[in-house]
């Protein structure tokens, strides 16, 4: 018998909510859908990155470049001197890096466009919450009136009453911007 643990885990709900249940399958299936249509080159890029940012490619160098070494300072008996100066095997690792940074942009760029997508969906969402929000604070407010509460007058319910527009709103974030940056 195990003795219990000093911990207790966190107890999970017996199911999530049905609709966070359907988001997750959604987004999860639109992940496969857009890595599946994704150009071969993209697929290609991924892959050669996803190789190139693990510890298995790490290994391979420190024995490919580790080799390498010894060979060429002359501490392996029996294998020959073929670069004592480095010099090819400088060549060889600045090709490396130069194709292996462009992979890297190839996926940062990918990872970029999804991000953009996801934050317009984030904005798209926030739009019609607080659209959604201000229809029903009307709402309340009118039962509040029926029901004798004079809620209306507050003013920080009629700017709650009110829709953002969200131009507006960018429209002020880029001018304090500009501001904050012309007294730099």
């Amino acid at each position: 018998m195990t003795p219990p643990s000093p911990t207790i885990p966190h107890p999970r709900p017996p199911s999530l909510n049905s609709s966070l249940t359907r988001n997750i399958r959604a987004l999860e299936e639109r992940r496969k859908q857009e890595a599946a249509a994704a150009p071969r080159e993209a697929r290609l890029a991924a892959a050669i990155t996803g190789f190139t940012g693990s510890m298995r490619f790490v290994y391979l160098h420190l024995v490919l470049y580790g080799g390498w070494i010894l060979a060429n300072t002359g501490l392996v008996p029996g294998i020959p001197r073929w670069d004592p100066s480095f010099v090819i095997l400088a060549m060889l690792a600045s090709v490396e890096a130069i194709f292996l940074s462009t992979f890297v942009l190839i996926s940062q760029n990918r990872m970029a466009e999804a991000a953009d997508r996801r934050a317009d969906l984030d904005l798209q969402i926030s739009l019609l919450t607080e659209h959604e929000l201000t229809r029903l604070s009307d709402l309340v407010v009118a039962m509040a009136e029926r029901m004798g509460i004079h809620a209306a007058a507050d003013p920080e319910l009629q700017e709650v009453r009110q829709d953002v527009a969200p131009e507006a709103v960018l429209d002020e974030i880029e001018a304090h911007q500009e501001q904050e940056a012309s007294s730099r």
